[in-house]
């Protein structure tokens, strides 16, 4: 299991998720700038993500849907506010749900080297303690169980041209 800790600050209005694993950093950094990677682990098992659009670039989006067992289906939404490639990305998260009061949110993922291979940061600002509250079960217990399935991913070799831009383009 990759993930090292979960820590929660009232105080901050964050969410800390640190996760190691056993590859470069540049490995790492693929599997997110690649949407096909990016869905095989973004969305918990019996929640799989589908990206149907990723720019990863300042003012860019990703567009994405988890579809439930039962036909459900929860839209999200990123607007990427910071990239600097290999090392890190920020984006907005929500913007475009108007029906979720805790959101939106905004995040920032942090990859870097470690003696054994590299390690992912992911660090969430909530708009306020309640909406906090309200979100971090749901998002601590997807984020559980989607960011093993990363295992999978990083252990086969990056697709050559890996995508940041339209799925399929």
């Amino acid at each position: 299991m990759p993930l090292t800790s979960v820590t929660q600050d009232p105080a901050q209005l964050t969410l800390t998720v640190v996760a190691d694993f056993p590859v470069p950093q540049q490995r790492l950094w693929d599997a997110f700038a690649d949407a096909r990677q990016l869905e095989r682990f973004w969305g918990p098992p019996a929640w799989p993500a589908t990206f149907t659009h990723h720019d990863l670039r300042v003012g860019g989006r990703s567009e994405y849907f988890l579809s439930g067992q039962d036909g459900e289906r929860w839209s999200g939404a990123w607007r990427f506010t910071a990239v600097d490639p290999i090392d890190s990305f920020e984006a907005v998260d929500g913007e475009d749900n108007a029906d979720d009061e805790s959101l939106p949110s905004s995040m920032r993922f942090t990859f870097e080297g470690t003696p054994t291979g590299s390690r992912l940061t992911i660090v969430t600002w909530f708009s306020s303690l309640e909406a906090m509250e309200q979100t971090i079960p749901g998002m601590e217990e997807g984020l559980r169980a989607a960011l093993p399935q990363l295992d999978d991913v990083l252990t086969e070799e990056a697709p050559s041209g890996a995508t940041t831009t339209e799925p399929g383009a």
